[in-house]
C-alpha cells in the first residue's frame, strides 16, 4: 500500500517506492513475472509517478479513471486531472500480464524498475481518444500522431511498487525529484516559489519575462525545463542543458534555481497547461508562468494553429481555486531598441518600433551561418547552439531513393555518390537495396511486415551517418508511405533528409529488366513483388520527382546536387 509523505511545500506526495527488503523479494519473484521493456515514453511517466511528480496517481490508469479523465479531465473519484497516463502493450504481454496478476516493469538493459499489479486490461479508441484529449485527430499533432502511429492496442492499469528510480548519467545534480526540490526551498528560506516550464533554449526575452514574473509574484523562481521527451525537431536535452547552465547565471543570487524535469510532453495545449501546474504543485511550487500557446504543437499543414494563443491561460484560470497554484500570465515579449529593453508587447505603444527574432528564423540564422544579434541572446548561449547546430553546409545528410525494382535508383545513386566524393568535404555512404538486403538484412522475406523492417533499418543506420556529418545516398525499393515518414522523421532530427522519387513508368522498368524479374512475377513463380502483385505507395511527399525516361543518370544527379545547392547543404563549386 503507497503511503502518503506530507510536506509543507504543495500538497501530498504519493510514495510507491519499497523498502530493500521489499525490493530483493520482488526480484526474486519476478522470475515467475511476465516482463515488459519500457518505450521512452513510459520510462518518463514511470519515473514522475515512482518519485511522486504525478500524485495522487499510484500507478498507470484503469479504465475508469481513463475514460473519466478523457471526458472531463477528472480522475474517477473527482479528482482533478486533464491527461490520461496510461500503459500501453502488445496483445501478448496484455494476456500474460492478466493471467499473472503482475507485471514487471523493465528499462532497455533489463533492470527492473517496478512491479505492476494489473488491476485493469483495456482496449482503447485511439482516435475518440485524441478528440477528447487534444481537441483534434489531425496527426501532424505530436500527440494525436503518437496515438494513431505508435501506441500498441492494450492498455494496462494497476497501482505500482517501486524498486529504483530509471537512472540517468547527465546533468545529475539538476534531476531534482519533487521531495528534493521542497527540501531545498525549505534550505533556502523560499516560501513562494514561481516556476517556468520551457522545452526550447532561453534567451534575452525569457530572462526578462521570468525576472518580470518572479517580481509580479513576490517569490522565488524556479527554471525547470522538460528533458524528457518534446516535440519533434527540438533542441536536444543536451544542448539546452549547457544553455540552462548559462541563463541561471544571469540571475542575481539566491534568487533562482535550475532543475530538471523528466516529463514525456503530450504537446496538448490547454490540458497540458493544467497538468504542468499539477506537476509543479507536487514540487513545491505556488506560482506558474503561463506564456502564449503554451505547450501548444504550432498549427496545422493548412496553416491553422491547433490551439488559440490564450487558451491555455484561460483553461488554467478556471481551474487556479482548485489547483491552489497561481497562474502568473505573460504575453510575448518584445525587444525595445529605444532604452535596450524587453517590454510585453501589449505594453507597447504602436507608434514604437520593436524588434523579435521568431523561432523559425533563429534556426535559419543557425542553418546559414547568419549573425544572431546580442540584443536577442548571449553569445555563451550562441555559442552552444552553434556547436550542434552547424550551419547545414557542415551538417549531415541524407537523400532517400525511392522507386519500383528498374527504375533506375541505383544507377542515379551511383552518378550522384561520384559527383559528391569529387567534391570531397563529407564522407559519402552508399546504401544500396540489394547490398543491404544482403550485408543487413538477409533473413528477412518480402513480407509487408520485413520490408518495413528492412526499410527502418536502413533509416537507422542513414540517421547515424547523418548524425555524425556523412552523407548517406539510400537506394531501396520503399514502396510504403509509412516506414518512408517515420524515417524522414528519424533522420531529420540529426541533419538534413531529400526522398527522390525515380518515378519510372511500370512499363519501361519492365523493358529494362535484366534479370526478368517481372516476368517471373506475372507469372507467379515470384511472390508480393512491387507494382505488380504488391503495391507500390507513390509518395505525396517527395522533395525531388526524377522523370528518368527524358534524364540520363547524370543529369538526374545534378538535378539533386542543384537542390541540395540551393538548400544550402553543399556550396556552390564556384563560390568555393
Amino acid at each position: 500500500m503507497a503511503s502518503l509523505l506530507i510536506q509543507p511545500h504543495g500538497g501530498e506526495l504519493v510514495d510507491v517506492m519499497v523498502d530493500d527488503t521489499v525490493a530483493a523479494d520482488l526480484k526474486a519473484e519476478s522470475r515467475d513475472l511476465p516482463s515488459f521493456t519500457l518505450q521512452p515514453r513510459h520510462l518518463c511517466d514511470l519515473e514522475l509517478l515512482l518519485n511522486g511528480g504525478f500524485s495522487p496517481l499510484r500507478g498507470f490508469m484503469d479504465q475508469a479513471d481513463y475514460q473519466r479523465v478523457c471526458a472531463d479531465m477528472r480522475l474517477a473519484d473527482g479528482t482533478l486531472w486533464p491527461m490520461p497516463i496510461t500503459l500501453d502493450v502488445d496483445a501478448d504481454t496484455a494476456e500474460a500480464a492478466q493471467s499473472a496478476g503482475r507485471l514487471a516493469l523493465r528499462d532497455v538493459e533489463g533492470v527492473m524498475l517496478a512491479v505492476l499489479t494489473v488491476t485493469d486490461a483495456y482496449q482503447p479508441d485511439p482516435t475518440a481518444e485524441a478528440e477528447a484529449v487534444f481537441a483534434s485527430t489531425d496527426p501532424d499533432h505530436p500527440g494525436v500522431g503518437h496515438l494513431l502511429r505508435s501506441t500498441a492496442p492494450w492498455y494496462l492499469g494497476g497501482s505500482l511498487q517501486g524498486l529504483q528510480l530509471p537512472v540517468h548519467y547527465d546533468f545529475t545534480e539538476l534531476r531534482r525529484t519533487p521531495a528534493d526540490l521542497r527540501a531545498a526551498f525549505d534550505e533556502r528560506g523560499w516560501h513562494r516559489v514561481v516556476a517556468f516550464q520551457t522545452r526550447n533554449p532561453m534567451h534575452r526575452a525569457h530572462v526578462e519575462l521570468t525576472r518580470r514574473a518572479a517580481v509580479e509574484a513576490d517569490a522565488n523562481l524556479l527554471i525547470h525545463p522538460v528533458v524528457g521527451m518534446t516535440k519533434p525537431g527540438d533542441v536536444d536535452h543536451y544542448t539546452r542543458g549547457r544553455v540552462y547552465q548559462h541563463i541561471i547565471r544571469r540571475y542575481p543570487e539566491n534568487s533562482a534555481m535550475l532543475a530538471m524535469l523528466p516529463l514525456a510532453m503530450r504537446m496538448g495545449g490547454p490540458r497540458e497547461a493544467v497538468w504542468h501546474a499539477i506537476i509543479r504543485k507536487n514540487h513545491g511550487v505556488s506560482h506558474f508562468i503561463v506564456g502564449r500557446d503554451h505547450a501548444g504543437p504550432g498549427s496545422d499543414a493548412a496553416g491553422n494553429p491547433f490551439y488559440g494563443p490564450y487558451d491555455a491561460q484561460d483553461m488554467l484560470q478556471d481551474h487556479t481555486e482548485e489547483l491552489g497554484v497561481t497562474m502568473v500570465p505573460f504575453k510575448m515579449m518584445v525587444y525595445v531598441p529605444d532604452g535596450d529593453t524587453y517590454q510585453p508587447v501589449d505594453e507597447v505603444d504602436e507608434s514604437t518600433t520593436t524588434l523579435s527574432i521568431s523561432g523559425t528564423e533563429l534556426r535559419d540564422r543557425l542553418a546559414s551561418g547568419e549573425e544572431i544579434p546580442e540584443w536577442f541572446s548571449y553569445p555563451e548561449v550562441v555559442a552552444e547552439l552553434r556547436r550542434t547546430h552547424p550551419q547545414k553546409s557542415r551538417q549531415g545528410f541524407t537523400v532517400f531513393f525511392t522507386g519500383l525494382s528498374g527504375s533506375g535508383k541505383s544507377t542515379i545513386a551511383n552518378a550522384l555518390m561520384s559527383m559528391l566524393l569529387e567534391r570531397g568535404g563529407r564522407p559519402v555512404t552508399l546504401l544500396d537495396g540489394d547490398v543491404v538486403r544482403t550485408n543487413l538484412s538477409s533473413e528477412l522475406g518480402f513480407s509487408k511486415e520485413h520490408r518495413d523492417i528492412n526499410i527502418t533499418r536502413i533509416g537507422y543506420v542513414a540517421s547515424e551517418i547523418t548524425k555524425h556529418g556523412g552523407i548517406a545516398l539510400c537506394a531501396p525499393i520503399a514502396p510504403y508511405a509509412e516506414p518512408r515518414r517515420r524515417n524522414r522523421e528519424a533522420i531529420s532530427a540529426n541533419g538534413g533528409y531529400v526522398l527522390v522519387h525515380v518515378a519510372t513508368p511500370l512499363e519501361v522498368c519492365e523493358e529494362r529488366d535484366r534479370k526478368g524479374l517481372y516476368a517471373k512475377a506475372r507469372a507467379g513463380i515470384i511472390k508480393e513483388f512491387t507494382g505488380i502483385s504488391d503495391p507500390y505507395e507513390v509518395p505525396i511527399d517527395a522533395d525531388i520527382t526524377l522523370p528518368t525516361v527524358d534524364q540520363t543518370p547524370d543529369q538526374s544527379a545534378q538535378t539533386i546536387i542543384d537542390h541540395l545547392e540551393a538548400a544550402g547543404y553543399l556550396v556552390p563549386i564556384e563560390a568555393e
